[in-house]
C-alpha cells in the first residue's frame, strides 16, 4: 500500500526520470515530501515558466523527456508559454501540475484552475487523474505519448486526494497501447521509389531540412544522403546543427534572415526535398514564389504537415531517420549535379555573410568570436529577436543538439531557463546563453537558481538598449517612429553580482575574446554585458510578404 504521491515519483523513476524542475506550492505538498526522500533531483527555480523552459531545454539537449512540476491555480497557469513553446517546436515534456481536490473540482476553490482545458490546444495530449489506481498507467502513457511520433509536452493533473489517496497497486503495462494513435515510422516503399527516381534525375535538386532531423536523431543518415546523391542542404532555424555548418554542400539557413545563397538556391531549385520540416511563414515567404519551379518531395512523421501550407507531389509519412535509412539502402545511382552546385558554390563566394568589421563594437562579432572560442562547440542557447538571428548566422554549430532556442513560438525569456536545463542533461559540455538585454529582464530572476546551485551557465548579453528586432522594423518599415522600444540602460553585472553571480561589462572590441575565455574559464555561473552598437540590424532580411529571393539589406 502506498500513497499516490509515493506511486507518482516510482513511476517517474522507472522512465529514467533523474531531474526535475518546479516550484512547490500547497496541492502538490504531498509530492514534495515524497521527493525530500527520492533520487529523483529537483531543481528550485525562481519562476514556473522558467521550470517549463528548463525541462524544454533538457530535452533538446538530451532526446529525453524533460519533466517540470508546478503547483494548481497560478502555478499551472505559469507553465502555459513553456508548455506553448514545446508544443510549437515538437519537444517532449511532461508537465505535472497540481490540483485542488476532486471533490472541489468546478467550484472555484482556491487556486483553482481548468489547467487541462487551458492547455488542451498546446498539449499533444493531457490528463485529469481522478482516481489514484489509473496513476502508474497514466504517467506510463504520458511520457510513450511525449516521446513517440511526433514529439510534444504532455500534461498530467493531479487533485491533492489523488496524491494522499493510498490504493493498492495495479500491475504496470509491459508496453503502452493506444487505440487510435499508431505513428507511422517506415515511409511507403513505392513513394520512397518515386523521390529516388525524381532525385537522381534533377538537375537542380535541393535539400530542405528541419527540426524533424535533429529530433529524430537522423544528422548521420541526412549528411550521408547529402553527400552520395550530391545534393546541396539548407537548413531551417531549427535544423542547424544537422550538417555541420562548415560543410561544403551546406548552404546555411534559409528563410527570412536566411544566406543570400540558400534563398537563391530554393528559388531556382527544379526539386525540393523537404525532411523534417513544416514549410513555416518565416522560411517560405511568400508562398506562391517559394520554389516555384520544383517537384516537391515532403518526408514528415505528422501526415497533417504534409500539403498543409505547400503543394507536394510525393508525400513520405515516415520517421525522417527511418526513411532516410530506406533511401540510402535502395539508392543505385546518383544524379549529376556538378553544374548546379558550381553554380551555388558561385553563390556563396559571391555573397556571403558580411558586417561591418570596424573598430565599433558589432554584435556579430562577438558572435564570431565566440565561435572561434568554442570552435563550433557547446551548447548555445538562445533568447529571441537579433540576438538569436545574430547567433543562428555567424555561429558554426557543428553537430545536433547544440543550438537551442525558441523557433515556432519566438518565446522572450526562454535561452536563460533552457539553458539551465541543458546543462542538467549534459553537465560536462559548456553551455552559453546569448541573450538580447530585452529578453533577458524576462526570467532575470533565474540569477537566483544558477547561484543557488552553482550551474556553470555563462550569459552573454548583447545589449544594446532597445527590443532590437522590433526597433528595427521600426526603423526599416515605420520611418524610424521608434515607439515603445527603446529600454533605459541596466546594470547587468551589479545586479548578476546581488545574487552571487560573476560578470564583467564590455565595451570595446578589443576585450570581447579575453572576456569570453574569462567566462568559459570560471566555475560556476558568469554575466557578460556587451554594450554592442545600438542600431545594428539583422541582414539579411526578407520584408513581410516578399518572396524569399527579394531580400534587402545585402550588398549585390
Amino acid at each position: 500500500m502506498k500513497t499516490g504521491a509515493r506511486t507518482l515519483i516510482e513511476a517517474l523513476q522507472r522512465e529514467g526520470v533523474d531531474t526535475i524542475f518546479g516550484y512547490p506550492g500547497g496541492v502538490v505538498l504531498p509530492i514534495y515530501d515524497e521527493l525530500y526522500d527520492s533520487s529523483v533531483r529537483h531543481i528550485l527555480v525562481r519562476h514556473e515558466q522558467a521550470a517549463a523552459h528548463a525541462a524544454d531545454g533538457y530535452a533538446r539537449a538530451s532526446g529525453r523527456v524533460g519533466v517540470c512540476l508546478a503547483t494548481s491555480g497560478p502555478g499551472a497557469c505559469n507553465l502555459v508559454t513553456g508548455i506553448a513553446t514545446a508544443y510549437m517546436d515538437s519537444i517532449p515534456i511532461v508537465a505535472l501540475t497540481g490540483q485542488v481536490p476532486t471533490a472541489l473540482l468546478g467550484n472555484d476553490a482556491f487556486q483553482e484552475s481548468d489547467i487541462t482545458g487551458i492547455t488542451m490546444p498546446v498539449t499533444k495530449h493531457n490528463y485529469l487523474v481522478k482516481d489514484v489506481a489509473d496513476l502508474d498507467r497514466v504517467v506510463q502513457e504520458a511520457f510513450y505519448v511525449a516521446r513517440t511520433g511526433r514529439p510534444g509536452p504532455v500534461l498530467v493533473d493531479l487533485p491533492k486526494d489523488v496524491t494522499t489517496s493510498v490504493a493498492k497497486s495495479n500491475p504496470v503495462p509491459e508496453a503502452v497501447s493506444l487505440r487510435g494513435y499508431q505513428p507511422t515510422y517506415q515511409g511507403h516503399v513505392r513513394q520512397i521509389d518515386k523521390a529516388l527516381d525524381l532525385i537522381t534525375g534533377a538537375e537542380r535538386p535541393l535539400i530542405y531540412a528541419g527540426g524533424g532531423v535533429v529530433l529524430s536523431g537522423a544528422s548521420a543518415e541526412l549528411l550521408e544522403f547529402a553527400e552520395t546523391a550530391a545534393v546541396p542542404v539548407t537548413t531551417t532555424l531549427m535544423g542547424l546543427g544537422a550538417v555541420p555548418g562548415d560543410h561544403p554542400l551546406n548552404l546555411g539557413m534559409l528563410g527570412m534572415h536566411g544566406t543570400q545563397s540558400a534563398n537563391y538556391a530554393v528559388t531556382e531549385c527544379d526539386l525540393l526535398l523537404a525532411i523534417g520540416a513544416r514549410f513555416d511563414d518565416r522560411v517560405t515567404g511568400k508562398i506562391e514564389t517559394f520554389a516555384p519551379n520544383a517537384t516537391v518531395i515532403h518526408i514528415d512523421i505528422d501526415p497533417a504537415e504534409i500539403g498543409k501550407n505547400k503543394k507536394v507531389d510525393v508525400p513520405i509519412v515516415g520517421d525522417v531517420k527511418a526513411v532516410l535509412q530506406a533511401l540510402l539502402r535502395r539508392m543505385q545511382k546518383r544524379g549529376d549535379t556538378a553544374n548546379w552546385v558550381s553554380r551555388i558554390n558561385a553563390w556563396k563566394a559571391q555573397y556571403p555573410l558580411r558586417f561591418r568589421d570596424d573598430d565599433h563594437l558589432r554584435p556579430q562579432y562577438v558572435i564570431r568570436e565566440l565561435s572561434d572560442v568554442l570552435k563550433g562547440e557547446g551548447i548555445i542557447t538562445s533568447e529571441v529577436g537579433q540576438n538569436q538571428m545574430w547567433t543562428a548566422l555567424y555561429y558554426r554549430f557543428t553537430k545536433p543538439r547544440t543550438w537551442i532556442t525558441s523557433g515556432g513560438l519566438g518565446t522572450m525569456g526562454y535561452g536563460f531557463p533552457a539553458a539551465i536545463g541543458a546543462h542538467y542533461a549534459c553537465p560536462d559540455v559548456p553551455v552559453v546563453d546569448v541573450a538580447g538585454d530585452g529578453s533577458f529582464q524576462m526570467n532575470i530572476q533565474e540569477l537566483g537558481t544558477v547561484a543557488h546551485y552553482r550551474i556553470p551557465v555563462k550569459v552573454m548579453i548583447l545589449n544594446n538598449m532597445y527590443l532590437g528586432m522590433v526597433r528595427q522594423w521600426q526603423e526599416l518599415f515605420y520611418d524610424r517612429r521608434y515607439s515603445y522600444t527603446e529600454l533605459p540602460p541596466v546594470d547587468f553585472v551589479k545586479i548578476a553580482n546581488a545574487y552571487g553571480v560573476d560578470g564583467i561589462r564590455v565595451d570595446a572590441k578589443d576585450g570581447v575574446r579575453e572576456a569570453i575565455e574569462t567566462a568559459l574559464a570560471t566555475d560556476g555561473p558568469f554575466v557578460l554585458d556587451f554594450r554592442v552598437e545600438r542600431e545594428e540590424n539583422v541582414f539579411p532580411m526578407v520584408p513581410a510578404g516578399a518572396a524569399i529571393n527579394e531580400m534587402i539589406g545585402v550588398r549585390q
